[in-house]
């Protein structure tokens, strides 16, 4: 779902304005190799953004790493998980992501708190907003979270890296949701509603939800490609234009307040 990365961030602190993408800085990203033609046109066959794409690495809580591309600023996804995923009909007129969770299930989640990649007091109380904004929907989906450093076993790890106000995550695979939810250090800065905002987007890529605004990015100025005569497969029930107070917007900005907009709680309802 999400890590930050700060467009002309000169010009807009200089202005005064807060505007960040939810992205990480391309410069925080090792960069291991380009991206090949052949992978931008995977990409574009499942109609992801292709406008921005980087290979680096993602760092675990227990000082490990695993190569991934960079898609959409904040959607971590392996090389395996790419070469995985199916591209759908483009007759399907659903829209969601290639892979979500099984439903009716219990799904933990695990709040980082080792030395290191512990999450910061505010984030562990945003944490546990963003929950509460999936438990109170009713879903088929029932988050369960503890705070510890035990998380083997768990679902989904919630745990802190360096870098701009920002999170990463990715998409479901095997009927499971995403494991791996990196918040960075910057974000710390913002109060405890934006933090939610951040947390609870991320998790949303967990369970497939995709960025809203995927092929424009409107909400982050507008740089993006057009979007093509079908777009992303469309959830029923939900605007097909931009939608400006999604959650799930590729980019937000200092004044979050960290809820689901109606739309965000139409599609997590008609998926799970």
């Amino acid at each position: 779902m999400k890590t930050l990365k700060f467009i002309i961030p000169v010009i807009f602190l200089a202005m005064g304005t807060i505007f960040y993408a939810c992205e990480k800085e391309e410069a925080e990203l090792q960069q291991t190799e380009e991206i090949s033609q052949e992978v931008l046109e995977k990409l574009e066959s499942l109609h992801f953004n292709t406008s921005d794409v980087s290979f680096g690495t993602v760092e675990l809580p227990d000082g490990s790493e695993f190569n991934a591309y960079i898609i959409e600023g904040d959607i971590a996804m392996t090389a395996e998980q790419l070469e995985a995923m199916k591209i759908l009909d483009i007759r399907e007129k659903q829209y969601r992501t290639y892979n979500l969770v099984t439903n009716n299930q219990t799904i933990d989640v695990i709040g980082y708190t080792g030395s290191g990649n512990a999450l910061s007091s505010k984030m562990q109380t945003a944490l546990q907003w963003a929950i509460n904004n999936y438990n109170r929907l009713d879903l088929g989906l029932y988050f369960n979270l503890t705070f510890g450093t035990d998380y083997q076993s768990k679902d989904i790890v919630v745990y802190q890296v360096s870098g701009p106000a920002g999170g990463m995550a990715g998409f479901p695979s095997g009927g499971a949701p995403y494991k791996w939810v990196q918040i960075f250090s910057g974000i710390d800065s913002y109060d405890t509603d934006v933090v939610e905002h951040v947390i609870t987007h991320e998790i949303g890529h967990c369970v497939g939800l995709r960025h809203t605004d995927w092929a424009t990015r409107a909400s982050c100025g507008g740089s993006g490609e057009d979007a093509n005569p079908y777009g992303a497969v469309h959830i029923p029930g939900t605007p097909t234009g931009y939608d400006a107070s999604s959650l799930m917007k590729a980019c937000f900005n200092g004044s979050e307040d960290g809820e689901f907009g109606y739309y965000d709680e139409v599609a997590l309802e008609y998926l799970y």
